[in-house]
């Protein structure tokens, strides 16, 4: 099936992530990991507003109040209050950092906040170094702030969906190039069963995804300039061609949830990819799930 993509903000990210859809606000909140940004779109305007942050920012999630985000820094989780632009700790710190920093993250459907880590590859002044294998770890950060570890040795952790029945989770590895499905317990907010889901495909690695209301994950690859869509059973539905190699991660947002938003990157791109860094959007028939949200705990 033939996509029509639009580029809505040509915005020139070095690393785009992180999109998450206020329905509250009618806008998407995204990041720049390599420029310390969180961008917001405001989908009625079509106005980009930019915030910057004292290291890079891989992740931000809706909290029970409306005005309040959490933010996953490289080295700490952060309250933030974007219309003042107030900023407090939250207390959780990542041990091992700037050696390791956090990565992809997203609230689950019990309210718990779950983020991965991964091998430092952001330098102090934002450029580019190397990632590695085996120095990441899943943590879940319950409202209460209490930690746990679920899943350690990870290369790139990337990837944290939960199914509409709210039943399965699926996480991912990108330099291992695989997806995981867990069951997943709601009433306890706890993961077990780990099986393969999605593994070994040969366009680009695995990166951020979002998961539509019939249960098909969109997979945002990394080098492979388009996005997978993965049906319940693991296999390969459809295939979105886009027009820039690193593609990044994506999320639904729009009134009926029926634009996808995808954010991409332009390291390592090519030369003639101009619009490397830009924030696409795309209408598509199946309409994605509501954001979780943290279930914060008011101070």
């Amino acid at each position: 099936m033939a996509r029509s993509l639009i580029c809505v903000a040509p915005v020139g990210d070095r690393c785009g992530e992180g999109a998450v859809w206020s329905m509250d606000e009618a806008s998407l909140y995204w990041t720049d990991i390599n420029r310390f940004l969180v961008h917001r779109y405001d989908e009625a305007t079509r106005a980009v507003r930019t915030w910057l942050f004292d290291e890079p920012v891989v992740a931000v999630s809706l909290t029970q109040e409306t005005d309040r985000l959490l933010v996953a820094l490289g080295s700490k989780l952060i309250w933030w209050w974007p219309e003042t632009d107030r900023r407090e700790d939250h207390g959780f710190a990542l041990q091992g950092a700037p050696r390791v920093r956090l990565n992809d993250g997203r609230a689950d459907p019990a309210g718990n906040f779950w983020v991965g880590s991964m091998k430092n590859n952001v330098l102090p002044d934002g450029e580019l170094g190397e990632a590695g294998p085996g120095e990441g770890i899943l943590y879940r950060i319950t409202p209460d702030g209490a930690v746990t570890e679920w899943r350690r040795d990870l290369g790139i952790s990337n990837t944290l969906c939960w199914s509409p029945d709210r039943r399965t989770f699926y996480f991912g590895d990108t330099l291992a190039n695989e997806i995981y499905a867990f069951d997943y317990d709601v009433t306890k907010g706890a993961i077990f069963g780990e099986r393969r889901f999605f593994a070994g495909f040969g366009r680009g690695s695995p990166d951020g995804s979002a998961i539509d209301s019939a249960g098909f994950l969109w997979n945002c690859r990394f080098g492979g300039g388009c996005i997978a869509r993965i049906a319940p059973d693991g296999s390969l539905a459809e295939l979105v061609e886009m027009p820039v190699t690193n593609v990044t991660t994506c999320t639904f947002g729009g009134a009926d949830l029926k634009t996808l938003y995808i954010t991409t990157a332009s390291v390592l791109a090519a030369p003639r990819e101009r619009l490397a860094g830009s924030l696409y959007a795309m209408r598509v028939e199946v309409a994605g799930l509501p954001e979780n949200r943290y279930g914060a705990v008011i101070p």
